[in-house]
This record gives structure tokens, sequence and C-alpha cells, in this order.
């Protein structure tokens, strides 16, 4: 009998983190748009931003792109690209290819 209970249990946790996986990138997904991605932005605490994915096309953009992997790698645990410069420089470089 206890081990069905012990079993029964599992099950009950391993349905309950799908569900919460579900609700997790349901919410990712309204959150990020189709068409856009979410990069981390900033010196020493990181900002989240949504931008269109056409600004990685952009020579500047791709400019911060490497200057950032040369610095900090791709591998961050905040799981998005992430842009160490300082939200001043982020704010013009967006207003420019917004333009």
């Amino acid at each position: 009998m206890g081990l069905m209970r012990l079993f029964s249990s599992l099950v009950s946790i391993v349905k309950g983190f799908s569900r919460l996986n579900t609700y997790r990138n349901r919410n990712y997904q309204w959150d990020v748009p189709k068409g856009h991605l979410a990069v981390y932005v900033g010196e020493k605490e990181k900002r989240r931003f949504v931008v269109p994915i056409s600004y990685l096309q952009q020579p500047l953009f791709q400019k911060f792109l490497r200057e950032s992997e040369e610095e900090f790698g791709f591998d961050h645990s905040m799981g998005g690209l992430t842009l160490s410069c300082q939200e001043d420089a982020f704010f013009q470089l967006t207003s420019i290819l917004h333009s």
C-alpha cells in the first residue's frame, strides 16, 4: 500500500510541474510577441526589453552583440541575449534602428 501511495504522489507532482511549465510557456508567448525577442541590458543590473528580430540583421546591433559575446559570452543564467552596455546607449541604438 505504501509503495502505491508514493507512486501516486510522484505522479501528482509530475503533473503539477507539467501544468506549471505549460503556464510559464504560455505567459512567455504572450510576453514576447511573434517576431520579437527578449534582451537584457545593463552593466550591473539587467533590465529586460523586447525588440524586433529584424534588429539582428542591423550592423549596429550586431556590433553590440559581438562586443557582449567577446566580453561575456552568451551563456547567462537569465536565459536571454545579454547586452552589457548602459541603458542610455541601448536607447540611442534602438531609436536609430527604429527610425
